[in-house]
């Protein structure tokens, strides 16, 4: 059933699995083109040889934080605005928006200005040698010198999402792809009057791509052709506001950057024991990463789902989209892994072919990981609704019970205090997994989430913003 007023289907009516559907899958796709989005950049900075792969290597975990910390507190403004779309209250709609978008502009000029002087600080820390210490130095603060545009762009596609139009942030990601593999050689190793800059030519590339997403999606929100009507009055500093959804987003964003940090500290203790486990890590986490974007994909929808069941006040719709897209992202996930398990040897083969005992190792390390794939997809789709319903505390204190309670404790102490040696890394992903699902389980059964209230202590704005539109139209 379509909401008239916003051109947008109404995901508080009809059949759920059609829903979830609608919304997961521009989103998986999504996520599959932001993956080629960094391949793209990668095959074109290897062709400049070792030091220039370093220099982008040594940059990408502190990047990978501000995405962490960028797409966390963005999410603020997903539930927010999901919550009032499913309640129909469309000026607060506009009104947060606008509110998010100052919020994260806000924080992206603070991280800018200070990452741009700590970037050859945070270079030696990170152990850059001097060949590769300036070109690393420079892709790091020309990337902190686009910050504000990702961000922007961050929040963009956090709306839409709120109000359930994931299709044209979809077509917004694929442009930029295409565009990012004209530029990328362009800057890189110039042409005609453009000079090449190297490695500083990939950030250059990114900045530019960023920037034009930014601007389409900004362009986007102030027509109102999109579900989301941006208009000047709606940037009048609402302090209260931005205050709630920082600490809204907060959450998320240490989530995700306990994730970020997760994964180095897990390459930390596998690169103890040695090249060949250091490899077979390597090819079994771009296999999970790869499987993880459906369950992410899942997971967000749930997002959307649950927030605008919610601002309907149809709980008991909330909790039936939650209980069916886990069994879907655990049905899914599982099959997947099945089938990884069975062809865990030529896939492993298909990124190291002649190297016999990584392609073994690498295989195992598969085979133990695959079969718990789908609790993997039973904790993000959950997860999923934790962040609809606003419990994004919640999602940060099982994140961090994941990773530091569960996880590394089992690895470090199963491949060290064990016979198992290094495959007690791998096993402590399966059983991690496992753990962190019940644990999951348990904390949504409690039923605290359906508790959470976010949007009835704000019709004092709703009210304030009714009277500017009457005033400002001129029907008073």
């Amino acid at each position: 059933m379509k909401d008239t007023k916003q051109g947008l289907p109404d995901f508080t009516k009809g059949p759920i699995l059609k829903s979830l559907i609608a919304l997961a899958l521009p989103i998986v796709f999504a996520n599959v083109l932001q993956t080629a989005y960094q391949l793209v950049d990668t095959f074109w900075v290897g062709r400049l040889g070792a030091e220039a792969v370093a220099a982008v290597s040594l940059s990408f975990p502190i990047i990978f934080l501000l995405i962490s910390l960028g797409g966390g507190l963005a999410i603020a403004g997903t539930i927010l605005v999901s919550q009032y779309k499913g309640s129909g209250n469309l000026n607060q709609i506009d009104h947060v928006s606008a509110q998010t978008l100052i919020m994260m502009v806000i924080v992206s000029v603070i991280f800018s200005v200070i990452g741009y002087f700590i970037s050859e600080p945070v270079m030696q820390f990170m152990g850059a040698g001097p060949d590769v210490l300036a070109q690393s130095v420079s892709y790091l603060q020309i990337s902190f010198m686009g910050l504000t545009f990702m961000f922007a762009y961050f929040v963009f596609q956090s709306l839409m999402r709120g109000i359930g139009d994931v299709k044209t942030p979809l077509y917004i990601v694929f442009g930029t792809v295409i565009l990012n593999l004209i530029l990328d050689p362009l800057f890189i190793f110039g042409w005609g009057p453009i000079p090449g800059f190297g490695v500083s030519g990939a950030a250059i590339a990114t900045i530019g791509t960023q920037g034009l997403a930014a601007i389409i999606g900004l362009v986007l929100l102030f027509s109102g052709k999109y579900g989301i009507h941006l208009k000047w009055r709606n940037f009048k500093f609402d302090f209260p506001l931005i205050k709630k959804m920082f600490f809204l987003g907060f959450p998320s964003s240490i989530a995700q950057s306990m994730r970020a940090l997760g994964m180095a500290v897990m390459a930390f203790l596998v690169a103890s024991f040695g090249t060949l486990t250091v490899a077979a890590y390597g090819i079994g986490s771009r296999m999970f990463s790869f499987i993880i974007i459906p369950a992410l994909g899942l997971a967000m929808a749930t997002t959307t789902l649950v927030g605008q069941n919610i601002g309907a006040g149809k709980m008991e719709r909330a909790q039936e989209v939650t209980r069916l897209a886990s069994i879907i992202s655990f049905v899914f996930l599982s099959a997947l892994g099945v089938l990884m398990f069975i062809f865990a040897v030529p896939l492993t083969a298909a990124f190291i072919p002649n190297d016999p005992q990584v392609i073994e190792s690498g295989s195992f390390f598969v085979k133990i990981m695959a079969l718990s794939f789908g609790f993997v997809g039973i904790q993000q789709t959950i997860n999923g609704a934790f962040m609809g319903s606003g419990s994004t505390m919640a999602s940060m204190i099982l994140s961090i019970i994941s990773l530091w309670v569960f996880q590394f404790p089992l690895a470090y102490l199963l491949s060290n205090h064990t016979s198992l040696a290094e495959t007690g890394i791998w096993w402590s992903f399966p059983i991690s997994n496992i753990l962190a699902t019940i644990v999951t389980i348990i904390w949504y059964k409690k039923g605290d989430w359906k508790k959470k209230k976010l949007i009835e202590k704000d019709t004092r704005l709703v009210t304030e913003i009714s009277k500017e539109v009457i005033i400002e139209e001129g029907l008073n």
